[in-house]
């Protein structure tokens, strides 16, 4: 398919502003939280509360939006995007209360420590903890920890799935369901989409390499399992996905493959590949596809 006309808007956008990877790690922070305040604001919900919660080492922020209705609701954890270098709970708070209201569920937004100062696995370590006190703490902010998922977008839906990766193999918490949109799920630059989409499709395959580099400690971290989830033993006994990619998105094919391995390890996949579209997306169809699911999940 053709470019859709919103994916040429955004690429004509972008193709007047500096690359992130020619920027400084901080000026790249602040070019993405200019880009997000730039963007309509997001729909109302019943509350938004901000909290802290406790990592290794540390505290980390996170962001619990509740729904109209009456609880307890079902619980969404997210991890935004941004290679785990950039982004915040800013960058993404438009789409945390579009899935509140899409699914009527609590979504809790994970602002994990970002690399270059923090590198693997440490966001990892963050996801995890954090899936791990909302499965401990879920009464105190009316949630059900009983009805649990994780949802992320791009390296946010990386860690959303190692997230269940670890929660697999410690036995804790239960995970009913993982929401992946354009995820990274592969240290490898040499697919097809990749070849094909390297340049002018607004994630540059040059951006990848950058965030890669600024996430790894060395390039052997890359074939772990809980930095490249496509090349885990086994996927067996994970949670039901759905997983979202886009036609002109260099990591279109990790994800598709993602979801075969998924497959073909018995677990249950909903994949859309969203044509003429490019990473850079979230259009009402994916709120579509994420309310439909979650609420299979749910419901």
């Amino acid at each position: 398919m053709p470019l859709h006309p919103t994916a040429r808007a955004i690429i004509e956008q972008l193709e007047t502003q500096p690359q992130l990877h020619t920027l400084t790690v901080e000026a790249a922070r602040e070019h993405l939280r200019q880009f997000a305040r730039s963007l309509p604001q997001g729909e109302a919900v019943a509350a938004v509360e901000d909290r802290l919660v406790p990592v290794n080492d540390g505290e980390i922020p996170i962001r619990i939006y509740t729904p109209y209705g009456t609880g307890p609701f079902p619980i969404v954890v997210y991890f935004h995007g941004g290679g785990w270098t950039i982004g915040d709970l800013d960058t993404d708070d438009a789409t945390c209360r579009a899935i509140t209201n899409a699914a009527a569920s609590l979504v809790v937004s994970v602002n994990y420590r970002h690399a270059p100062e923090y590198k693997f696995p440490t966001a990892v370590e963050d996801a995890y903890a954090s899936v791990c006190w909302v499965a401990d703490h879920a009464a105190g902010f009316n949630g059900d920890p009983a009805r649990l998922a994780v949802a992320g977008t791009s390296a946010g839906g990386n860690l959303a799935t190692v997230t269940t990766l670890i929660a697999r193999d410690r036995e804790y918490p239960d995970i009913a369901g993982q929401v992946l949109q354009v995820p990274v799920t592969n240290h490898a630059f040499d697919t097809p989409s990749y070849r094909d989409c390297a340049t002018g499709y607004g994630l540059e395959r040059v951006t990848g390499e950058w965030f890669w580099h600024n996430y790894l400690r060395t390039p052997e971290d890359g074939a772990h399992e809980y930095a490249s989830p496509l090349r885990a033993a086994s996927l067996a006994g994970l949670p039901a996905a759905l997983i979202i990619t886009a036609e002109f998105d260099p990591l279109r094919s990790e994800g598709e493959a993602y979801a075969r391995h998924l497959e073909s390890a018995g677990v249950p996949v909903s994949y859309h590949c969203k044509k003429g579209m490019i990473h850079l997306f979230l259009g009402p169809e994916s709120m579509d596809d994420i309310a439909g699911f979650l609420g299979s999940l749910f419901y």
